[in-house]
């Protein structure tokens, strides 16, 4: 069936597929935002992401299209936040408003939960996709996360990197 739906444990594999050819190495340069110069390695592993879905409060929503998954959301409920993050759409595919679509779900989800807003983190030398989240209406929160130790080994970039968390009010 088309449209967004709450994954389950049998799209464990697409997902990962899809996840990691979006923000790593050559298949994630086709689409127009992504960590492939920042980062090396995997984004995720299948592990992770069946831990995710066994999580309380955790879920990632899905968008089919042609009976495919090609796009989704990692989404959290921490007290009256909603985290999104994740927030992946297929190289070919970006730029065609799914993302969009995504992101509104994931905002209406938040509001369902009673939730007052949305956070999310970006690495802060994701200047586009930081201003991409600036136009839906997200705010610098002014709080900066460092990258933990395993992260630091895969970084490509010579200069140190940091996530911004950035929030809309709902």
């Amino acid at each position: 069936m088309d449209g967004i739906s709450i994954a389950v444990k049998n799209d464990v594999a697409a997902l990962n597929f899809l996840i990691n050819s979006a923000y790593r190495g050559d298949s994630a340069k086709q689409g127009w935002t992504h960590e492939a110069e920042l980062l090396d390695g995997t984004r995720i592993n299948e592990t992770e992401l069946y831990n995710l879905l066994e999580r309380e409060n955790t879920f990632i929503l899905k968008y089919m299209e042609a009976h495919e998954i090609c796009a989704c959301v990692l989404l959290e409920k921490k007290v009256n936040k909603l985290y999104i993050g994740m927030l992946t759409v297929a190289p070919g595919l970006q730029g065609h408003g799914i993302g969009k679509k995504l992101l509104k779900s994931a905002e209406e989800k938040a509001r369902e939960m009673n939730c007052s807003c949305t956070e999310i983190t970006v690495i802060d030398a994701r200047h586009e996709l930081i201003g991409w989240y600036e136009r839906h209406g997200y705010g610098d929160t002014g709080t900066r996360i460092p990258f933990d130790a395993d992260m630091q080994k895969r970084a490509i970039s010579t200069r140190p990197l940091q996530f911004i968390v950035m929030e809309k009010i709902l």
